[in-house]
């Protein structure tokens, strides 16, 4: 595989990555909130541009499934759907919170359970169990925080809590053997370096009916302020 462009939209936090044969050729994150459908596809288009790579020399485009933010994957995997239609080539789904528990493994970490946390409204989180290798221990699920949560696995084992959700449940997780590891949150590399191996594998989604993983149905805000009429 020459190139491999992958895409993270699950959070506020928006952010493309090129690998060039396996290794990580170019990244970008964008901090703006609310602002993935005005910069990524300028952000794609650039970061090719700057590198002389021409959409058609793409071999793959990876995406973060989720879960994560309604709106944002819907407008990160449109634009992976519309490059790879165009360009006749492969999609790749990888899961969000495998993509950030691959981060902290990459900071060696001291031995523990890994649980990466999305924000998901009041005390709830998206949040999974993983090993020290990776290996998933739970499901991905929507997990209402409380001081009972992860009691019993807490006290056989230390457990590093991290991500945007992790923030809030600081107060909440009071344990000896709960850590919680700062700065962490959904990256387009680490989709990239999932997505590798799939590729290898060839595991690709069906570009006409793949959906993101939203895990709960999407609710609408009610909209602020006075009505005017």
């Amino acid at each position: 595989m020459s190139y491999l462009l992958s895409i993270e939209t699950s959070t506020k936090v928006g952010s493309v990555a090129i690998h060039q044969n396996g290794k990580l050729l170019a990244y970008h994150e964008n901090f703006v909130e609310n602002s993935h459908s005005e910069h990524l596809p300028v952000t794609i288009r650039e970061m090719l541009a700057e590198r002389g790579i021409a959409f058609q020399q793409l071999d793959a485009v990876a995406i973060s499934k989720g879960p994560g933010s309604y709106t944002g994957l819907r407008i990160g995997v449109s634009v992976a759907k519309g490059i790879c239609f165009a360009n006749d080539i492969p999609l790749i789904a990888v899961e969000t919170l495998s993509s950030m528990a691959m981060e902290v493994v990459s900071l060696s970490c001291e031995h523990g359970l890994l649980c990466p946390m999305i924000d998901a409204r009041r005390m709830e989180v998206y949040c999974q169990l993983f090993g020290e290798n990776l290996s998933e221990l739970s499901h991905v699920e929507a997990k209402i925080i409380d001081e009972k949560s992860f009691r019993e696995l807490l006290n056989n084992n230390m457990i590093y809590f991290f991500g945007n959700g992790a923030q809030k449940c600081k107060d909440v997780l009071q344990h000896k053997n709960a850590g919680f590891i700062d700065g962490i949150y959904p990256k387009a590399k680490f989709i990239g370096e999932l997505a590798i191996h799939k590729f290898e594998e060839k595991k690709f989604e069906n570009l006409a009916y793949f959906e993101p993983y939203y895990l709960k149905e999407f609710i609408a805000k009610k909209p602020s302020g006075k009505s005017s009429v």
